[in-house]
C-alpha cells in the first residue's frame, strides 16, 4: 500500500508524543505499506506544537528516499499577507527537491479566503494537489474552514479546475450525510449516512476533488453505515486514497484502523482486487506521479506487490 497521509516529529502538547523516521519505516513494514507521504505541519502557525518543517521533512525523506515522499507546506499568510503573495519560486524548488504534494494544509481561515485561493492557484499551476484539514468554524486548534454543504471548497472546485484538492479531517467527512448538524462537524457522526450530503455530491460533480481516507474521521466515514460506506468506495474507486495519519511513535495497527478494514474488504470480496489496488496504491501512484518500476527492478521488496 502506499500511505498518502503520514507524520514524524513531535506530533502533541506532551514531549513524548513523538515519530521519528525510523520508526515510521519500522510501522510501515510492520503494516504492509511500501511507500508513505510524510506530510509536514509546523509551516503553519497553528501546528506550533504539531511535527516538523518542511525543511526537517524533506531531511528525512532524503535518509529513506526508497520509503519516504515528502510535501511542502506553505502558509498563505508568508511573505507580505496579501492576496497577491508569488509562492512560484517557492513551490518550483520545493517540486525540484522531491515534494509530491502540498499538506497537511491546515491554516485556521475560511477555505475561500483570498490569500487561500491565491496559493490555491499557484499549487494548481505547479501540479501539486492541496491535501487539506477542515474544521467546521473559525477560531479553533487548526484547519481550514467551511461551513455545512462546504459551499466555500465548492467555489474553489469550480474556479480553479486546475488545482487538485484532496479531502481531510473531521469537517469535511462529516458532510457525507446530508443531515449533518453543525454540532456534529467538529467530531464523528454516528448512524445511517442519509442522501444529500456534499462530500458524494462534490466528489461526483467535480474531477479535482478527491478524498483521503486517513484518521478517525475517514474510518467513521466508511463505518457509521457500512453499507453505504462500501458502497461509496466503490462508486469513487478512482479517487480515493489510502491514508493512516499515523503520527506518535506508540501508534499500534488497532490505532488505524483503516489498514486492517482494507484487508478485511479485499478478504470478505466488498472489494475487488482491482478496487483494492487504486484505493490502496495506484490512485496514489497516478496522482503523484510517482514510478515504482527502478525499485521493484532493483529487487526492493517493498514494491514487489505494487506493481504488476
Amino acid at each position: 500500500m502506499i500511505d498518502v497521509h503520514a507524520h514524524i516529529g513531535r506530533c502533541g502538547k506532551r514531549r513524548g508524543d513523538t515519530l521519528s523516521a525510523e520508526q515510521l519505516v519500522e510501522k510501515m513494514k510492520a503494516w504492509g505499506i511500501a511507500r508513505a507521504c510524510v506530510l509536514p505541519l509546523h509551516d503553519n502557525p497553528e501546528g506550533w506544537y504539531l511535527g516538523n518543517t518542511t525543511e526537517e521533512v524533506i531531511a528525512a525523506c532524503e535518509r529513506f528516499p526508497d520509503r519516504l515522499i515528502p510535501f511542502c507546506l506553505i502558509d498563505p499568510r508568508f511573505g507580505d499577507n496579501s492576496p497577491t503573495s508569488d509562492f512560484r519560486d517557492l513551490l518550483a524548488e520545493y517540486k525540484e527537491r522531491g515534494c509530491n504534494g502540498i499538506g497537511e494544509f491546515l491554516p485556521n481561515l475560511l477555505f475561500d479566503d483570498p490569500r487561500c485561493l491565491n496559493l490555491y492557484a499557484q499549487a494548481g499551476e505547479a501540479s501539486l494537489p492541496v491535501l487539506f484539514d477542515m474544521m467546521p468554524q473559525l477560531g479553533g486548534m487548526y484547519g481550514v474552514v467551511d461551513e455545512r454543504g462546504l459551499p466555500r471548497l465548492e467555489r474553489c472546485l469550480r474556479e480553479l479546475p486546475q488545482t487538485v484538492f484532496i479531502g481531510h479531517g473531521p469537517a469535511f467527512w462529516a458532510d457525507i450525510s446530508g443531515d449533518v448538524m453543525p454540532e456534529e462537524r467538529r467530531g464523528y457522526p454516528k448512524g445511517p449516512v442519509t442522501p444529500g450530503g456534499a462530500v458524494p455530491r462534490l466528489m461526483a460533480a467535480y474531477p479535482n476533488l478527491w478524498a483521503d481516507l486517513s484518521a478517525g474521521s475517514g474510518h467513521n466515514a466508511l463505518t457509521r453505515d457500512p453499507a453505504f460506506g462500501i458502497e461509496f468506495l466503490n462508486r469513487f474507486q478512482d479517487k480515493l486514497l489510502f491514508g493512516t495519519d499515523v503520527l506518535r511513535h506508540d501508534q499500534t495497527e488497532a490505532d488505524v484502523p483503516i489498514v486492517g478494514l482494507m484487508r478485511r474488504l479485499l478478504a470478505e470480496g466488498y472489494l475487488t482486487p482491482a478496487a483494492h489496488a487504486k484505493i490502496a496504491r495506484s490512485n496514489a501512484m497516478r496522482l503523484l506521479g510517482l514510478d515504482l518500476t527502478p525499485a521493484r527492478e532493483a529487487g526492493d521488496p517493498a514494491v514487489a506487490q505494487c506493481l504488476p
